[in-house]
């Protein structure tokens, strides 16, 4: 690729991972928000920052994990690079180093979506608004990749915006499934209860998969189910399994179709995660450790954001993961 061609699919690349990141986030802000409703995970809102791996950043920042601190933290505060104004702030950023590229539709979106953040107040982020808030946020993001998919040209461009998009989304289900598992580990006797089953209903629909998650399981509810279907579920756009699937097959037209050098170890590293995924059902992965399982996951998927830093942005290792 020629350098001006790998900044571009560099920062195309990137703009659609913060904009999907935008969503998880509120997406997981959503979940938790729901779980906080219960006395036992009002305490937990600490586990979103060790979620993330931004503990020593936040507790720089605040003095204490409250609801409000750590709301704070993730959706209006613009010196936290994690947050989500700070997300749409850097898609905006790479947006309008596209501008070449990019529909007048998709630039203005971007920038009414992020005026609308700034206009953002406390009073906006309170318990009884959070939901609501969650909700823009969530449609906003998805407007982006709805008028995205309908104005964006089909080239080169395309395919790393969709890379792009389906790493976030891979990684991002994986936290999701974390919360749960992670920082709502129900004691023996809550199994099964109403409180758990709520608590499984909430992340499936913080995934937008409740309803394709009961054409599928149409009674019950049990853990494994529920895990099962985000991870390896075929037909379920969020699961790890199809994003996986659909990287493999963009790295791979990516080289068949534009002849691009590079990107074979990228591909190998996705070929180990399918491995890993086709080897093991959820009963045995829930036995031996779903959280060391989604951790394993994670590393795999920034260990192929690395790869195709290295192959067509001209990055090397380090550079490209303080990116993210």
């Amino acid at each position: 690729m020629s350098s001006l061609l790998a900044r571009y699919a560099e920062c195309i690349f990137w703009m659609a991972r913060y904009m999907e990141r935008a969503e998880n986030l509120a997406r997981i802000l959503d979940v938790h928000e729901t779980f906080s409703r219960d006395t036992r995970g009002a305490k937990n809102w600490m586990s979103i920052v060790q979620l993330n791996a931004d503990e020593k950043r936040f507790l720089t920042r605040y003095q204490s994990a409250t609801a409000q601190n750590v709301v704070n933290f993730y959706v209006l505060d613009t010196q936290n690079p994690t947050s989500i104004v700070s997300a749409v702030r850097s898609a905006r950023e790479n947006a309008r180093t596209l501008r070449p590229l990019i529909s007048t539709e998709m630039w203005t979106q971007i920038n009414v979506f992020y005026n609308r953040l700034l206009a953002l107040g406390p009073s906006d982020i309170a318990p009884h608004n959070l939901t609501r808030l969650c909700s823009m946020v969530k449609e906003a993001c998805q407007a982006h990749t709805g008028i995205t998919e309908g104005t964006f040209y089909r080239d080169q461009g395309w395919y790393f915006y969709q890379l792009g998009k389906y790493l976030e989304r891979a990684d991002q289900t994986t936290r999701l499934l974390d919360i749960k598992y992670h920082t709502l580990l129900p004691f023996a006797d809550d199994v099964g209860s109403a409180l758990d089953v709520s608590q499984w209903n909430a992340v499936l629909r913080s995934a937008a998969g409740y309803h394709a998650f009961r054409r599928v399981y149409p009674r019950g509810m049990t853990p494994a189910a529920v895990a099962g279907f985000m991870l390896y579920n075929e037909s379920f756009p969020r699961s790890v399994t199809t994003c996986v699937r659909q990287i493999d097959g963009l790295l791979v037209r990516l080289k068949s179709r534009y002849m691009l050098k590079g990107g074979s170890v990228a591909m190998e590293r996705i070929d180990e995660i399918q491995a890993a995924l086709h080897s093991r059902s959820v009963e045995d992965v829930i036995k031996t450790g779903l959280h060391e399982y989604l951790d394993w996951l994670q590393l795999h998927l920034n260990a192929v954001t690395s790869e195709i830093s290295k192959a067509y942005f001209g990055a090397v290792p380090a550079e490209a993961m303080a990116e993210q």
